[in-house]
């Protein structure tokens, strides 16, 4: 893999994205919307649901939203033939992987300024902890919605099978990262799974943050996240294919 090659795969991604206003708008307009629904919902009762769930919906939202653009790109590639052809040229699949995710960083960096502003801003949502470590984590989280999606569409065939996989991925970690009910007040079985996901340590890091936690606090949490990043973007590299059969 060389530094090269990889910002020129990242580069041209952008590029691309730059142009596909409607991808453009899943990043940076939906989660702001289904965020002020929700902040909509509750604007009339007593109970604090903005300031204690929308952490966790900023958690979420963008990991959730990265997993489905990138798995239906990256597949898009694969089956027009885009890949193969990127292949034939001197590009390593770690290259393109990468290239990939760091321009979906970016993407995603944009999405977490945008849904914190939108949060706070109008809707109110009250944070103690540091606006801009919360920023950090939900960057990390749409990171690893990405790289969760470049080894899903390895799995896929077509891309209706890549939104196939999101419920398979996503949905389980969405149950039990704390988001429906406190960890503890779960089954010991689903406790000790929930630690196994990285959903968990992604709210638990905004949890924390919510309340007033300090940087080192959440150090271990974000440690975590970014060593899922490494391991699923690993088993991208590994299982990626150069076409579809």
């Amino acid at each position: 893999m060389t530094a090269r090659r990889t910002f020129a795969t990242t580069s041209r991604v952008l590029a691309q994205l730059r142009h596909d206003h409607r991808t453009i708008g899943i990043i940076l307009v939906l989660p702001c919307v289904i965020f002020g629904l929700i902040a909509w919902m509750f604007s009339g009762t007593e109970s604090q649901v903005v300031d204690t769930m929308g952490p966790l919906l900023i958690a979420i939202f963008p990991a959730v939203i990265m997993f489905l653009i990138t798995s239906v790109v990256t597949l898009r590639e694969r089956t027009s033939g885009t890949l193969e052809r990127l292949m034939s040229l001197p590009i390593s699949k770690a290259d393109f992987l990468v290239g990939y995710a760091l321009a979906f960083a970016l993407a995603a960096a944009v999405q977490a300024v945008v849904l914190l502003a939108f949060a706070m801003g109008v809707c109110g949502m009250r944070i103690e902890g540091p606006v801009a470590l919360m920023g950090l984590v939900s960057v990390l989280d749409a990171v690893l919605g990405s790289t969760l999606g470049l080894a899903a569409s390895a799995l896929a065939r077509t891309e209706f099978q890549a939104v196939q996989l999101m419920p398979v991925f996503l949905i389980p970690q969405i149950l039990v990262c704390g988001l429906l009910m406190p960890r503890a007040a779960m089954p010991l079985v689903l406790e000790w799974i929930s630690r196994a996901l990285p959903f968990t340590y992604a709210a638990q890091a905004m949890e924390k943050l919510q309340v007033g936690a300090s940087t080192w606090s959440v150090a271990s949490d974000i440690a975590v996240i970014c060593a899922f990043i490494a391991g699923t973007l690993t088993a991208g590299i590994v299982t990626l294919r150069r076409r579809t059969a």
